[in-house]
Protein backbone atom coordinates (compact mmCIF):
# COMPACT_ATOMS: atom_id res chain seq x y z
CA UNK A 1 0.00 0.00 0.00
CA UNK A 2 2.80 2.41 1.03
CA UNK A 3 4.62 1.72 -2.26
CA UNK A 4 1.56 2.63 -4.26
CA UNK A 5 1.31 5.99 -2.45
CA UNK A 6 4.96 6.83 -3.22
CA UNK A 7 4.44 5.96 -6.89
CA UNK A 8 1.43 8.24 -7.04
CA UNK A 9 3.34 11.15 -5.42
CA UNK A 10 6.31 10.78 -7.79
CA UNK A 11 4.00 10.67 -10.77
CA UNK A 12 2.31 13.86 -9.60
CA UNK A 13 5.67 15.66 -9.20
CA UNK A 14 6.79 14.62 -12.68
CA UNK A 15 3.51 15.80 -14.14
CA UNK A 16 3.87 19.17 -12.37
CA UNK A 17 7.38 19.61 -13.74
CA UNK A 18 6.19 18.81 -17.26
CA UNK A 19 3.38 21.32 -16.94
CA UNK A 20 5.82 23.99 -15.63
CA UNK A 21 8.22 23.44 -18.48
CA UNK A 22 5.44 23.57 -20.98
CA UNK A 23 4.13 26.77 -19.48
CA UNK A 24 7.59 28.35 -19.61
CA UNK A 25 7.95 27.35 -23.24
CA UNK A 26 4.58 28.96 -23.99
CA UNK A 27 5.02 32.19 -22.02
CA UNK A 28 8.83 32.54 -22.13
CA UNK A 29 10.10 31.05 -25.38
CA UNK A 30 13.87 30.94 -26.03
CA UNK A 31 15.10 34.53 -26.23
CA UNK A 32 18.05 35.89 -28.20
CA UNK A 33 21.09 36.92 -26.18
CA UNK A 34 20.42 40.59 -27.01
CA UNK A 35 16.71 41.08 -26.47
CA UNK A 36 16.72 44.70 -27.62
CA UNK A 37 19.22 47.53 -28.42
CA UNK A 38 18.36 51.08 -29.49
CA UNK A 39 19.66 54.67 -29.54
CA UNK A 40 17.03 57.36 -28.91
CA UNK A 41 18.32 59.85 -31.52
CA UNK A 42 19.65 59.38 -35.03
CA UNK A 43 21.69 62.62 -34.89
CA UNK A 44 23.45 64.47 -32.07
CA UNK A 45 25.29 67.81 -32.02
CA UNK A 46 27.76 67.59 -29.09
CA UNK A 47 28.77 71.24 -28.63
CA UNK A 48 27.49 71.94 -25.07
CA UNK A 49 24.68 74.25 -26.27
CA UNK A 50 22.07 72.20 -24.43
CA UNK A 51 20.30 71.02 -27.61
CA UNK A 52 20.71 67.38 -28.75
CA UNK A 53 24.16 67.22 -27.16
CA UNK A 54 23.57 63.63 -26.08
CA UNK A 55 21.40 60.65 -26.85
CA UNK A 56 20.13 57.93 -24.61
CA UNK A 57 20.71 54.27 -25.40
CA UNK A 58 19.39 51.05 -23.92
CA UNK A 59 19.72 47.32 -24.36
CA UNK A 60 18.60 44.11 -22.67
CA UNK A 61 20.47 40.84 -22.21
CA UNK A 62 18.85 37.47 -21.63
CA UNK A 63 22.07 35.99 -20.24
CA UNK A 64 25.27 37.16 -18.60
CA UNK A 65 27.64 38.37 -21.30
CA UNK A 66 30.56 40.61 -22.17
CA UNK A 67 29.43 43.66 -24.13
CA UNK A 68 31.23 45.84 -26.67
CA UNK A 69 29.84 48.96 -28.39
CA UNK A 70 31.76 50.30 -31.37
CA UNK A 71 31.24 52.97 -34.01
CA UNK A 72 32.56 52.62 -37.56
CA UNK A 73 32.87 55.64 -39.81
CA UNK A 74 32.23 55.76 -43.51
CA UNK A 75 35.99 55.54 -44.11
CA UNK A 76 36.25 52.37 -42.00
CA UNK A 77 37.75 54.06 -38.92
CA UNK A 78 36.49 52.33 -35.78
CA UNK A 79 36.01 53.84 -32.32
CA UNK A 80 35.36 51.97 -29.08
CA UNK A 81 32.75 53.12 -26.58
CA UNK A 82 32.55 49.89 -24.57
CA UNK A 83 35.13 47.16 -24.97
CA UNK A 84 34.45 43.67 -23.58
CA UNK A 85 32.76 44.82 -20.35
CA UNK A 86 31.02 42.17 -18.24
CA UNK A 87 27.25 42.60 -17.77
CA UNK A 88 24.71 40.43 -15.93
CA UNK A 89 21.41 39.56 -17.59
CA UNK A 90 18.91 42.43 -17.46
CA UNK A 91 18.15 45.85 -18.87
CA UNK A 92 20.74 48.62 -19.24
CA UNK A 93 20.59 52.26 -20.28
CA UNK A 94 22.96 55.20 -20.48
CA UNK A 95 23.87 58.42 -22.26
CA UNK A 96 26.21 58.91 -25.19
CA UNK A 97 27.70 62.26 -26.24
CA UNK A 98 29.97 61.12 -29.03
CA UNK A 99 32.94 60.86 -26.67
CA UNK A 100 34.88 57.62 -26.91
CA UNK A 101 38.22 56.23 -25.80
CA UNK A 102 41.08 58.56 -26.65
CA UNK A 103 42.64 58.39 -30.09
CA UNK A 104 45.09 60.37 -32.22
CA UNK A 105 44.72 60.58 -35.98
CA UNK A 106 47.62 60.39 -38.42
CA UNK A 107 49.62 63.62 -38.46
CA UNK A 108 48.23 64.92 -35.14
CA UNK A 109 50.45 65.88 -32.20
CA UNK A 110 49.33 67.02 -28.75
CA UNK A 111 51.15 68.07 -25.61
CA UNK A 112 49.15 65.70 -23.46
CA UNK A 113 47.76 62.18 -23.70
CA UNK A 114 44.25 62.09 -25.14
CA UNK A 115 42.16 60.06 -22.70
CA UNK A 116 38.64 60.79 -24.04
CA UNK A 117 37.74 62.42 -27.35
CA UNK A 118 34.79 63.26 -29.57
CA UNK A 119 34.43 61.35 -32.80
CA UNK A 120 34.69 63.58 -35.88
CA UNK A 121 31.51 64.79 -37.55
CA UNK A 122 30.04 62.10 -39.79
CA UNK A 123 27.63 59.18 -40.00
CA UNK A 124 28.58 56.02 -38.11
CA UNK A 125 27.38 52.46 -37.91
CA UNK A 126 27.07 51.41 -34.30
CA UNK A 127 27.36 47.78 -33.29
CA UNK A 128 26.52 46.22 -29.95
CA UNK A 129 28.14 42.78 -29.66
CA UNK A 130 27.43 40.44 -26.73
CA UNK A 131 29.25 37.18 -26.01
CA UNK A 132 27.63 34.84 -23.48
CA UNK A 133 29.53 32.67 -21.02
CA UNK A 134 28.80 29.61 -23.18
CA UNK A 135 30.31 31.32 -26.23
CA UNK A 136 27.03 32.35 -27.85
CA UNK A 137 27.40 35.63 -29.76
CA UNK A 138 24.72 38.14 -30.73
CA UNK A 139 24.87 41.55 -32.41
CA UNK A 140 22.63 44.55 -33.04
CA UNK A 141 23.46 47.61 -35.17
CA UNK A 142 22.17 50.94 -36.40
CA UNK A 143 23.36 54.37 -37.51
CA UNK A 144 24.17 57.59 -35.66
CA UNK A 145 25.17 60.92 -37.15
CA UNK A 146 27.41 63.45 -35.34
CA UNK A 147 27.23 67.06 -36.51
CA UNK A 148 28.43 70.48 -35.33
CA UNK A 149 30.68 68.89 -32.70
CA UNK A 150 32.96 71.05 -30.55
CA UNK A 151 35.94 68.88 -31.37
CA UNK A 152 38.81 71.13 -30.20
CA UNK A 153 40.74 69.32 -27.47
CA UNK A 154 41.59 70.92 -24.11
CA UNK A 155 45.28 70.37 -24.75
CA UNK A 156 48.08 71.36 -22.35
CA UNK A 157 51.14 72.25 -24.45
CA UNK A 158 53.07 73.34 -21.35
CA UNK A 159 53.32 71.32 -18.15
CA UNK A 160 56.42 71.88 -16.00
CA UNK A 161 57.46 71.17 -12.40
CA UNK A 162 60.27 73.21 -10.85
CA UNK A 163 62.09 72.06 -8.88
CA UNK A 164 61.27 68.41 -9.49
CA UNK A 165 63.12 67.48 -6.29
CA UNK A 166 62.07 69.40 -3.20
CA UNK A 167 62.24 69.12 0.58
CA UNK A 168 59.10 70.34 2.38
CA UNK A 169 60.53 70.95 5.84
CA UNK A 170 60.30 74.75 6.22
CA UNK A 171 64.06 75.32 6.19
CA UNK A 172 63.75 77.87 3.39
CA UNK A 173 65.68 75.73 0.90
CA UNK A 174 63.51 74.19 -1.85
CA UNK A 175 60.54 73.99 0.51
CA UNK A 176 58.07 74.37 -2.37
CA UNK A 177 57.67 73.33 -5.94
CA UNK A 178 55.79 75.18 -8.66
CA UNK A 179 53.71 73.50 -11.34
CA UNK A 180 52.95 75.54 -14.46
CA UNK A 181 50.21 74.55 -16.90
CA UNK A 182 49.01 76.27 -20.06
CA UNK A 183 45.48 75.27 -21.09
CA UNK A 184 44.45 75.96 -24.70
CA UNK A 185 40.66 75.65 -24.28
CA UNK A 186 38.13 76.45 -21.59
CA UNK A 187 38.00 73.35 -19.41
CA UNK A 188 38.09 72.11 -15.84
CA UNK A 189 41.76 71.74 -14.91
CA UNK A 190 42.90 69.64 -11.95
CA UNK A 191 46.37 68.76 -10.73
CA UNK A 192 47.04 66.07 -8.15
CA UNK A 193 49.85 64.04 -6.65
CA UNK A 194 49.26 60.30 -6.58
CA UNK A 195 50.46 58.32 -3.56
CA UNK A 196 51.77 54.73 -3.83
CA UNK A 197 48.41 53.40 -2.59
CA UNK A 198 46.55 55.27 -5.32
CA UNK A 199 45.22 58.16 -3.20
CA UNK A 200 45.06 61.55 -4.91
CA UNK A 201 46.29 64.71 -3.17
CA UNK A 202 44.81 67.63 -5.11
CA UNK A 203 46.92 70.76 -5.44
CA UNK A 204 45.01 74.06 -5.64
CA UNK A 205 45.91 76.64 -8.25
CA UNK A 206 47.17 80.02 -7.13
CA UNK A 207 44.69 82.84 -7.36
CA UNK A 208 45.51 84.89 -10.45
CA UNK A 209 44.07 86.40 -13.56
CA UNK A 210 42.99 83.07 -15.03
CA UNK A 211 39.78 81.80 -13.46
CA UNK A 212 38.51 78.26 -12.96
CA UNK A 213 37.20 76.77 -16.18
CA UNK A 214 38.97 79.23 -18.45
CA UNK A 215 41.82 78.73 -20.87
CA UNK A 216 45.15 80.29 -19.98
CA UNK A 217 48.19 79.86 -17.75
CA UNK A 218 47.82 78.32 -14.32
CA UNK A 219 50.33 78.11 -11.48
CA UNK A 220 50.09 75.46 -8.77
CA UNK A 221 52.21 76.00 -5.65
CA UNK A 222 52.85 72.86 -3.59
CA UNK A 223 54.45 72.78 -0.16
CA UNK A 224 53.57 69.21 0.77
CA UNK A 225 50.80 70.54 3.02
CA UNK A 226 53.27 71.55 5.71
CA UNK A 227 52.22 75.21 5.86
CA UNK A 228 48.74 74.05 6.85
CA UNK A 229 50.17 71.93 9.66
CA UNK A 230 49.99 68.59 7.83
CA UNK A 231 52.80 66.10 7.49
CA UNK A 232 54.05 65.92 3.89
CA UNK A 233 53.91 62.62 2.02
CA UNK A 234 56.80 60.28 2.89
CA UNK A 235 60.07 60.77 1.03
CA UNK A 236 60.02 59.15 -2.38
CA UNK A 237 59.18 59.60 -6.06
CA UNK A 238 55.60 60.51 -6.93
CA UNK A 239 53.47 60.80 -10.04
CA UNK A 240 51.96 64.25 -10.61
CA UNK A 241 48.97 64.33 -12.97
CA UNK A 242 47.21 67.22 -14.68
CA UNK A 243 43.79 66.55 -16.21
CA UNK A 244 41.74 68.92 -18.37
CA UNK A 245 38.12 68.07 -19.24
CA UNK A 246 35.98 70.31 -21.43
CA UNK A 247 32.22 70.84 -21.42
CA UNK A 248 31.53 68.00 -23.89
CA UNK A 249 33.55 65.44 -21.91
CA UNK A 250 36.84 65.35 -23.81
CA UNK A 251 39.78 64.79 -21.47
CA UNK A 252 43.52 65.29 -21.87
CA UNK A 253 46.10 64.23 -19.29
CA UNK A 254 49.73 65.02 -18.63
CA UNK A 255 52.04 63.59 -16.01
CA UNK A 256 55.53 63.99 -14.59
CA UNK A 257 57.47 62.78 -11.57
CA UNK A 258 58.21 64.70 -8.39
CA UNK A 259 60.66 63.59 -5.72
CA UNK A 260 60.20 64.48 -2.05
CA UNK A 261 63.27 64.29 0.17
CA UNK A 262 63.95 65.26 3.79
CA UNK A 263 60.30 66.18 4.27
CA UNK A 264 58.75 66.69 7.67
CA UNK A 265 57.60 69.20 10.27
CA UNK A 266 60.40 71.03 12.10
CA UNK A 267 59.92 70.97 15.88
CA UNK A 268 62.18 72.72 18.37
CA UNK A 269 61.92 74.44 21.74
CA UNK A 270 63.83 76.23 24.44
CA UNK A 271 64.33 73.39 26.90
CA UNK A 272 64.30 73.66 30.67
CA UNK A 273 67.79 73.40 32.14
CA UNK A 274 68.83 71.05 34.91
CA UNK A 275 69.03 73.88 37.42
CA UNK A 276 65.34 74.63 36.98
CA UNK A 277 65.54 77.82 34.91
CA UNK A 278 64.57 78.10 31.25
CA UNK A 279 67.04 80.95 30.69
CA UNK A 280 70.04 81.85 32.84
CA UNK A 281 70.76 85.59 33.08
CA UNK A 282 73.85 87.12 34.61
CA UNK A 283 75.93 90.33 34.32
CA UNK A 284 79.46 90.87 33.02
CA UNK A 285 81.64 93.97 32.89
CA UNK A 286 82.00 95.27 29.34
CA UNK A 287 85.36 95.21 27.58
CA UNK A 288 86.05 97.17 24.36
CA UNK A 289 87.40 93.94 22.85
CA UNK A 290 83.82 92.67 22.75
CA UNK A 291 82.78 95.28 20.17
CA UNK A 292 81.20 93.65 17.12
CA UNK A 293 79.89 95.36 13.98
CA UNK A 294 79.42 94.69 10.27
CA UNK A 295 83.17 94.51 9.67
CA UNK A 296 84.63 93.23 12.94
CA UNK A 297 83.74 90.29 15.16
CA UNK A 298 84.70 91.09 18.71
CA UNK A 299 85.90 88.75 21.41
CA UNK A 300 83.37 86.04 22.07
CA UNK A 301 82.09 85.45 25.55
CA UNK A 302 82.98 82.13 27.11
CA UNK A 303 79.98 80.00 27.89
CA UNK A 304 78.81 81.18 31.34
CA UNK A 305 78.81 78.62 34.11
CA UNK A 306 75.64 77.72 35.90
CA UNK A 307 75.28 80.34 38.66
CA UNK A 308 75.13 78.93 42.13
CA UNK A 309 71.80 80.64 42.79
CA UNK A 310 69.68 81.02 39.61
CA UNK A 311 66.43 81.61 41.52
CA UNK A 312 65.30 83.96 38.71
CA UNK A 313 66.04 86.89 41.04
CA UNK A 314 65.61 90.42 39.76
CA UNK A 315 68.83 91.82 38.31
CA UNK A 316 70.26 95.24 39.02
CA UNK A 317 73.18 96.22 36.80
CA UNK A 318 75.14 99.35 35.88
CA UNK A 319 74.46 101.05 32.57
CA UNK A 320 77.18 99.97 30.13
CA UNK A 321 77.62 96.45 31.47
CA UNK A 322 76.66 93.30 29.60
CA UNK A 323 73.48 91.33 30.23
CA UNK A 324 74.51 87.73 29.53
CA UNK A 325 72.12 84.88 28.85
CA UNK A 326 72.42 81.16 28.36
CA UNK A 327 69.81 78.62 27.26
CA UNK A 328 69.39 75.25 25.55
CA UNK A 329 67.55 74.57 22.29
CA UNK A 330 66.30 71.05 21.58
CA UNK A 331 65.33 69.74 18.14
CA UNK A 332 62.69 67.20 19.10
CA UNK A 333 61.36 66.71 15.56
CA UNK A 334 62.26 64.30 12.78
CA UNK A 335 63.99 66.75 10.43
CA UNK A 336 67.07 68.96 10.85
CA UNK A 337 66.46 72.65 11.55
CA UNK A 338 68.53 75.25 9.75
CA UNK A 339 70.18 78.15 11.57
CA UNK A 340 72.45 81.09 10.79
CA UNK A 341 73.69 84.38 12.18
CA UNK A 342 75.85 85.55 15.06
CA UNK A 343 77.82 82.83 16.81
CA UNK A 344 77.12 82.01 20.44
CA UNK A 345 79.17 84.41 22.57
CA UNK A 346 78.71 87.49 20.36
CA UNK A 347 77.95 90.70 22.29
CA UNK A 348 75.55 93.29 20.81
CA UNK A 349 75.37 96.92 21.73
CA UNK A 350 71.83 97.73 22.83
CA UNK A 351 71.36 100.04 19.83
CA UNK A 352 72.41 97.37 17.35
CA UNK A 353 70.22 94.84 15.57
CA UNK A 354 71.00 91.49 14.00
CA UNK A 355 71.08 93.24 10.62
CA UNK A 356 73.71 95.65 12.01
CA UNK A 357 76.10 92.70 11.99
CA UNK A 358 75.09 91.67 8.47
CA UNK A 359 72.85 88.88 9.72
CA UNK A 360 69.60 89.59 7.93
CA UNK A 361 66.55 87.37 8.37
CA UNK A 362 66.53 84.21 6.28
CA UNK A 363 63.22 82.53 5.57
CA UNK A 364 62.99 79.13 7.24
CA UNK A 365 66.02 79.59 9.51
CA UNK A 366 65.85 79.33 13.30
CA UNK A 367 67.58 81.74 15.68
CA UNK A 368 67.52 82.49 19.38
CA UNK A 369 66.47 86.05 20.13
CA UNK A 370 66.49 88.27 23.21
CA UNK A 371 63.81 90.92 23.62
CA UNK A 372 63.19 93.63 26.24
CA UNK A 373 60.38 96.03 27.03
CA UNK A 374 62.39 98.95 25.63
CA UNK A 375 63.39 97.23 22.38
CA UNK A 376 62.22 99.10 19.30
CA UNK A 377 61.63 95.85 17.34
CA UNK A 378 60.82 92.24 18.20
CA UNK A 379 63.83 90.21 19.23
CA UNK A 380 66.40 92.62 17.80
CA UNK A 381 69.38 90.61 19.13
CA UNK A 382 69.68 87.16 17.58
CA UNK A 383 72.14 84.25 17.66
CA UNK A 384 72.81 81.07 15.76
CA UNK A 385 71.62 77.85 17.41
CA UNK A 386 74.86 76.14 18.35
CA UNK A 387 78.46 76.22 17.19
CA UNK A 388 80.65 74.20 14.85
CA UNK A 389 80.84 71.31 17.32
CA UNK A 390 77.05 71.01 17.43
CA UNK A 391 75.85 71.79 13.93
CA UNK A 392 76.03 69.79 10.71
CA UNK A 393 77.57 71.72 7.82
CA UNK A 394 75.88 71.07 4.45
CA UNK A 395 77.15 72.40 1.13
CA UNK A 396 74.48 72.94 -1.52
CA UNK A 397 75.86 72.76 -5.06
CA UNK A 398 72.78 74.28 -6.65
CA UNK A 399 72.91 77.47 -4.60
CA UNK A 400 76.68 77.35 -3.94
CA UNK A 401 75.97 78.01 -0.27
CA UNK A 402 76.87 76.26 2.95
CA UNK A 403 74.06 75.76 5.45
CA UNK A 404 74.12 74.77 9.11
CA UNK A 405 71.65 72.38 10.70
CA UNK A 406 70.89 71.11 14.18
CA UNK A 407 70.17 67.38 13.67
CA UNK A 408 66.97 65.73 14.94
CA UNK A 409 67.12 64.74 18.60
CA UNK A 410 70.09 67.00 19.34
CA UNK A 411 70.48 69.86 21.83
CA UNK A 412 72.54 73.02 21.46
CA UNK A 413 73.62 75.54 24.08
CA UNK A 414 73.27 79.17 23.04
CA UNK A 415 74.67 82.16 24.90
CA UNK A 416 75.52 85.77 24.24
CA UNK A 417 75.25 89.27 25.61
CA UNK A 418 73.75 92.74 25.16
CA UNK A 419 75.60 95.79 26.39
CA UNK A 420 72.80 97.73 28.10
CA UNK A 421 73.46 101.38 27.30
CA UNK A 422 69.97 102.92 27.21
CA UNK A 423 68.38 103.81 30.55
CA UNK A 424 64.75 104.83 30.03
CA UNK A 425 63.31 106.02 33.34
CA UNK A 426 59.71 105.25 32.40
CA UNK A 427 60.59 101.58 31.76
CA UNK A 428 63.15 100.97 34.46
CA UNK A 429 63.16 98.26 35.64
CA UNK A 430 62.12 96.41 32.50
CA UNK A 431 61.59 92.77 31.60
CA UNK A 432 63.88 90.89 29.23
CA UNK A 433 63.25 87.41 27.88
CA UNK A 434 64.25 84.88 25.22
CA UNK A 435 62.46 83.48 22.20
CA UNK A 436 63.07 80.81 19.57
CA UNK A 437 62.29 82.33 16.19
CA UNK A 438 61.46 80.42 13.00
CA UNK A 439 62.02 83.28 10.61
CA UNK A 440 59.17 84.15 8.24
CA UNK A 441 57.23 81.25 9.75
CA UNK A 442 56.51 82.30 13.31
CA UNK A 443 57.22 81.87 17.00
CA UNK A 444 55.36 79.05 18.71
CA UNK A 445 53.62 80.02 21.93
CA UNK A 446 55.88 77.69 23.90
CA UNK A 447 58.94 79.49 22.51
CA UNK A 448 57.79 83.06 23.09
CA UNK A 449 58.66 85.19 26.12
CA UNK A 450 60.63 82.42 27.79
CA UNK A 451 62.43 83.03 31.11
CA UNK A 452 61.38 86.67 31.55
CA UNK A 453 63.50 88.55 34.18
CA UNK A 454 63.28 92.01 35.68
CA UNK A 455 66.33 94.07 34.75
CA UNK A 456 67.01 97.39 36.48
CA UNK A 457 69.69 99.71 35.13
CA UNK A 458 71.54 102.13 37.40
CA UNK A 459 73.82 105.01 36.51
CA UNK A 460 77.21 104.15 38.04
CA UNK A 461 78.11 107.86 38.31
CA UNK A 462 74.94 108.87 40.13
CA UNK A 463 75.05 109.12 43.97
CA UNK A 464 73.53 106.12 45.65
CA UNK A 465 71.41 108.36 47.88
CA UNK A 466 70.13 111.89 47.60
CA UNK A 467 69.28 114.05 50.64
CA UNK A 468 66.71 116.74 49.84
CA UNK A 469 66.77 118.28 53.35
CA UNK A 470 68.25 121.72 53.60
Amino acid sequence: MRGSVLIIILAALVAAAVVALAGQAIFQPNQPLIVDATFDLDTITPNADGDTDITGYRYELSENATVSITFTGEDGTQFAFRDGEMRARGEYSGLFSGVVEGYVLDGETFGGEVARRLMPDGTYTWELIAIAENGETDMRDGTLTIADADAELPDMPIFTISPDVFSPNQDGIRDRTQINVVLEKDALLEVYLETPDGAQIFIPAQIGETRTGEAGRFTFDYDGGIDAGSEPPPDGEYRVVATAQDAVGQRVEREATLTITEGGSPLAEIAAQSIGADVIFTVLTYDEAMLTDMDVTGALLAMPDNPADPNRNDITMPVGDVLVFRLIVENYGDVPIRTHGALPGVVYDQTQRAASLGNFDQSGAWRVGIDCDTAVSDYPWRWRIGDADTLDEVYDEETDNTYFYLPPGERATVWGGIRMTELIDSRNPQNCWAGLIHEDVGIAVRNARVGARSIELVDPEAPLYQNDES
